[in-house]
């Protein structure tokens, strides 16, 4: 059903892949896109995971069924999946994309392409229009209130160095919705009454996984009197502190 990458190869990001289709548009475009994608992420060294070309009409999303098996696929990977890249290389269906995106239940970081059309092959047989599929599936995406990250140019080849360098910025995206949505801060006392602007929500953190731990000052300085002048993580942060700096007018209390 499936076709994984999972070389040994530095990267570790994996992303799953959304290739799209619409009938009435030129489908041997749709598995060309395909075949190009699979080959930047070879060439860039990501793991991804993707429609195997035989579980749907050339491994592509168009229908409802093929929404379906898109996103029983990333759900069984839910875990190693960090970002999700939805390819466009003709119109597209954009219920089909934004359906396998719902039925994965990811709540991962969604990049948005749409490939160019060239001015001399708009006949029948080559003409693209994923200028327009790209806003109908990003205001799909809207209508369901699902975040979504754009390319630097509306459109681009797969295989340009543009669409590269979007998919190397999105990896870092991905990172740091990874990272953050489990994230604990620590906050010391409250906030100066004078800074609205420093004002938060608890609540909306923790809907997004970030929690937060608060500490009065006065604890920390309890448990600073509580600490040896000998003790080696004052020395460690005391030396810290002189490298970091340039002067040498701060007093050693």
């Amino acid at each position: 059903m499936a076709f994984i990458n999972k070389k040994d190869q530095p990267r570790t990001t994996t992303f799953g892949i959304i290739v799209g289709n619409r009938d009435v548009f030129p489908d041997h475009l749709a598995k060309e896109g395909r075949d190009e994608i699979i080959n930047v992420m070879k060439e860039l060294g990501y793991n991804y995971i993707i429609l195997d070309e035989n579980s749907t009409h050339y491994g592509v999303v168009e229908t409802y069924n093929d929404a379906k098996k898109c996103g029983e696929l990333f759900k069984m990977h839910m875990e190693e999946i960090s970002g999700i890249i939805v390819i466009l290389p003709n119109f597209g269906d954009e219920k089909g994309a934004v359906g396998a995106i719902k039925l994965s239940g990811l709540k991962v970081p969604i990049l948005v392409h749409a490939s160019s059309d060239e001015i001399d092959k708009m006949n029948r047989k080559y003409r693209r229009d994923a200028f327009c599929g790209k806003i109908s599936v990003c205001s799909v995406l809207y209508q369901h209130g699902i975040p979504f990250t754009l390319t630097e140019t509306h459109t681009c080849p797969i295989k340009s160095e543009k669409f590269k360098r979007d998919i190397r910025r999105f990896e870092k995206v991905c990172i740091i919705v990874r990272k953050v949505k489990t994230a604990r801060f620590g906050q010391i006392g409250t906030r100066p009454n004078a800074f609205d602007t420093v004002r938060y929500s608890e609540k909306i953190l923790e809907y997004h996984g970030i929690s937060i731990e608060p500490i009065d000052l006065s604890e920390i300085f309890a448990k600073i009197e509580n600490l040896k002048n000998d003790d080696p993580k004052i020395q460690e942060k005391l030396q810290l502190n002189k490298v970091y700096t340039s002067t040498t007018e701060f007093p050693n209390d």
